[in-house]
């Protein structure tokens, strides 16, 4: 830097004055900034770039990472310099950056890409023909408008599966993730001068979990069944920087671009926007003026909502670019000209301003500055005076275009205007209940009283400007919202408890105030439910899942699900209480959906319960997995452990609040095992049981494994079978009836299905299995009376018909081994019918009767409500039957 002249200070003087990196670069490189200043007067051109890099003799791997650095520090010098001289546009400086990312990748892959004498040429195993690597950027790299210090957002592709030719053949997938890397690592691994480009390949299928580099054929696989409505945002942008670019967007347009007018991603763009306002109020994010309100990605999904409602129909409007987008929707009336001028103008402001936010230390940050030396740097930079200037032209744009953008997504009928049932709240302290009497509440004078007491709290008098005048705009939709279910009172007090309970949680109630469509639907639910209600409200954070009402309605897909839910879990890294937490958050997150699909009356009670009961199977495979992985002194890598489910659990009947029957098993005969078991069972217990700041995950119950609550807590195969046979209660091989394999090891688990048929299908001497099941049925009776309303425990009731079938298991099972099936008491009595065990007729009304039992129980629990003799007395027949059926078979002969 003492080498240049006075006149090449001062036109180098506004960069060097506001970019450290700069500095730093010069200082560094004392002829890079001879190089700039006789070059400043011209964009540095794509041909340039290329040229520079031709002289590169090829010789390694090293060599073509310093000159790729080399080359980005001379880009990044004259772009600086000449945008801050006023000599450059956005434009240029976007497409500058955008020719260095595509001029970077295409030399990396000619490199990687040289014949290899060990693999040779990967070949299509179709078409006979060598593959190329389609790179596709993602992004602003596809759209060409990479910020300066951006990462670059790629995804690997290749036309066909095959293999190489070389003498080490592997398949076309290994060969094109070997280059991968080679490529990823000559872009951005950090060397002594610096990288060219960060490199996320998140955007691929499956994320991190996915193969770095796949076929069409898998592309569209997974596009077509696991494609999800945020993967047609982030494909908007996708361009192939190589290889068969008409082939890869003849299969991604379909998926970005439905053939109707696609009114649903409103929805959709919406849900992505408040999970990134979520994250931006979690991480004190407010003044990013990338993520933050008003911000530039609010500017862009105003662009691509109308690419995804109208892109399938109007091929124009699948343009990449956002200023381009925004000029077109102008052109087509889909927004004014004046809208769109403004947008644009913000736009330009705003991404000036990153890039100058960027230029200070060669940082990808969008985050406005803390400290007074910065701030004077980006406002002289920008043309303003002082900070105060700067911000309040700011703060004019990121107000415009957030007005635009709630305008495009809320469209409010009666936009500033007061709520008609404000003056309720409002006036709560003065007493007067009319409006409210008005509206349909029941009891207007206490709502009234409700409302005043809530407004003199101290919780509400202490709560952030921000929070309270959230709470002020949910209460006079919610009053109304309320009044219109037929429990208004109940309605509305249950959602007061919830907006009490989260009324210090900003994020919350902006989600309730931006979105009528939510506090509809949570009206509803805490209308139906008041068990729902006490859930909700425990876990706030489930006030999420009601931004996409899709997402309450979709079937889950639990291996898909499982899949997801270990990423989670790996990303967490060994922060042991976070892995709890996000098991909790899952597990409630899944049971919210199934309430709300039961309330809705889209399930039938078995599949409810089947649902819970595969939940339940994947927490307890997950849980076991992750405390394997934290256990110390493992003898194995993989334990020889299994759980066995009892009761409900064991039968696939589970309901939204019950408790987890297990047995903890291990075929291992190494010494150390049954410690190592033992202490692996306790941590089991642990996670499973323990509360967290997120709640709990089940209450389990150990007291069926062998000998009791005394017993062992985990048992050998061969101390369990030995149990089975020599030691155990009949009311012991009557649960057994209900058990199955979990979770764990699957030998394991084979190895207890085969102790259990082989206990179930023992010859047992009849009259003696007679007495110990009905006097078993007895002393339960004297803890447990048979009240009328009791559906469990009333005489032909759900007791009685588990107990019949347990009989008719363990005397028959022996001759018929269908009966060893866990399939379920109804199913199980048909085939007792089948069987001729017990009457046809029966069969039906106890199975009616069961299915009936079980689901007036199942509404109770969720409706909060005493069951009644009144509510019974429609399946009278039923239990008359069932009772029939009982005498029949345990105080007279069988009727055949």
């Amino acid at each position: 830097m003492t080498d240049l002249t006075q006149s090449s200070k001062s036109l180098l003087a506004p960069a060097l004055a506001h970019s450290r990196y700069l500095q730093q670069l010069l200082l560094r490189h004392p002829q890079l900034a001879e190089e700039t200043m006789a070059q400043l007067a011209q964009p540095y051109s794509r041909s340039s770039m290329e040229e520079q890099l031709s002289l590169l003799p090829g010789s390694d791997d090293q060599v073509l990472k310093q000159r790729l650095r080399r080359l980005r520090q001379a880009v990044m010098a004259r772009l600086i310099s000449r945008e801050l001289a006023g000599l450059s546009d956005l434009t240029e400086v976007m497409h500058t950056i955008s020719d260095l990312a595509e001029v970077a990748l295409a030399t990396a892959l000619a490199w990687v890409s040289l014949p290899d004498a060990r693999y040779g040429q990967p070949i299509g195993e179709e078409s006979g023909q060598v593959q190329e690597l389609i790179i596709v950027g993602m992004g602003k790299l596809g759209g060409r408008e990479l910020n300066v210090s951006s990462d670059i957002d790629l995804i690997f592709i290749f036309p066909e599966d095959g293999q190489t030719t070389g003498p080490r053949k592997i398949s076309n997938s290994e060969y094109f993730s070997l280059i991968g890397k080679r490529l990823i690592s000559l872009i951005g691994e950090i060397t002594d001068d610096g990288f060219v480009f960060r490199v996320d390949m998140r955007l691929r299928p499956f994320g991190d979990v996915g193969p770095l580099a796949c076929s069409f054929a898998a592309l569209e696989g997974y596009l077509l069944t696991q494609g999800r409505e945020w993967e047609r945002y982030a494909w908007i942008k996708a361009r192939a920087l190589s290889g068969d670019e008409a082939g890869l967007m003849q299969m991604v347009t379909p998926f970005v671009y439905r053939k109707y007018l696609d009114y649903g991603a409103y929805h959709s763009m919406r849900e992505l926007h408040s999970q990134i306002r979520r994250e931006v109020a979690r991480k004190d994010k407010i003044d990013n003026i990338k993520l933050g309100p008003g911000g530039i990605r609010e500017i862009e999904f105003i662009g691509q909502v109308f690419q995804l409602i109208r892109g399938g129909r109007n091929k124009i409007l699948q343009l990449r670019p956002t200023q381009t987008i925004l000029d077109e929707l102008a052109q087509q009336g889909i927004l004014t000209h004046a809208a769109v001028a403004e947008l644009q103008e913000a736009y330009r402001f705003l991404r000036n301003t990153e890039h100058r936010l960027m230029y200070l230390d060669d940082a990808q940050t969008q985050m406005l500055p803390l400290n007074a030396d910065d701030q004077a740097r980006i406002a002289h930079s920008m043309g303003f005076s002082d900070w105060a200037q700067f911000r309040e032209q700011l703060t004019l744009y990121r107000n415009r275009v957030n007005q635009h953008f709630e305008h495009v997504f809320v469209l409010p009928p009666d936009e500033g205007e007061a709520h008609p049932q404000a003056a309720i709240w409002l006036s709560a302290q003065e007493g007067d209940s009319t409006d409210l009497a008005a509206l349909g509440f029941e009891d207007p004078t206490e709502i009234n009283r409700r409302l005043a007491a809530m407004q003199s709290s101290s919780r509400y008098q202490q709560m952030p400007d921000r929070c309270r005048k959230r709470v002020d705009s949910i209460l006079p939709p919610l009053i109304e919202v309320a009044a219109s279910f037929h429990n208004p009172d109940a309605t509305f007090t249950r959602i007061l408890d919830l907006l009490e309970a989260i009324s210090r949680r900003e994020s919350y109630l902006a989600l309730l105030a931006e979105h009528p469509r939510t506090l509809k639907r949570l009206a509803s639910l805490y209308s139906a439910s008041p068990w729902v209600s006490q859930y909700l409200t425990r876990h706030p954070i489930l006030l999420d899942e009601l931004l996409d009402f899709r997402l309450l309605e979709e079937l889950p897909d639990w291996p898909k699900l499982g899949k997801v839910l270990r990423q989670e879990l790996k990303d967490l890294g060994d922060d042991t209480e976070a892995k709890m937490d996000c098991l909790r958050h899952f597990q409630h997150a899944h049971v919210f959906r199934l309430v709300c699909q039961d309330l809705d009356g889209l399930l039938a009670l078995e599949t409810v319960s089947d649902h819970l009961s595969d939940l339940a199977d994947l927490m307890l495979t997950v849980t076991l997995e992750q405390v394997w992985q934290e256990l110390p002194n493992k003898h194995r890598p993989e334990p020889q452990f299994a759980v066995i489910g009892y009761g409900k659990l064991g039968g696939k009947e589970l309901g939204f609040a019950s408790d987890l029957d297990i047995v903890y098993l291990f075929d291992d005969d190494h010494p150390n095992a049954p410690e190592v078991y033992a202490k692996y069972a306790k941590r089991i217990v642990n996670w499973l049981t323990a509360l967290t700041p997120a709640g709990h995950l089940y209450d389990i119950d150990l007291r069926l494994r062998p000998n009791g609550s005394s017993g062992l807590l985990v048992s050998s195969i061969g101390a369990f079978a030995q149990y089975q046979r020599e030691s155990a209660w009949v009311w012991e091989h009557q649960a057994l009836t209900r058990a199955r394999y979990c979770a764990g090891n699957r030998n394991v688990g084979n190895a207890f299905e085969t102790i259990r048929e082989d206990i179930l299908r023992t010859p047992r001497d009849l009259a003696k299995l007679r007495d110990e099941v009905r006097t078993m049925r007895e002393r339960m009776l004297e803890t447990h009376p048979a009240h009328a309303e009791d559906v469990k425990h009333v005489r032909g009731g759900i007791v009685d018909i588990e107990f019949i079938m347990q009989y008719l298991i363990l005397a028959h099972a022996s001759a018929h081994q269908e009966f060893c099936l866990n399939s379920g008491n109804i199913a199980l009595l048909s085939t007792a019918a089948q069987q001729e065990l017990i009457p046809p007729k029966a069969a039906q009304l106890a199975a009616d009767g069961y299915r009936e039992l079980r689901r007036l129980q199942h509404r109770s629990r969720l409706n909060g409500t005493e069951l009644t003799p009144k509510m019974l007395q429609p399946i009278q027949a039923q239990l008359a039957a069932v009772r029939l059926l009982w005498k029949t078979l345990f105080e007279e002969t069988l009727i055949s």
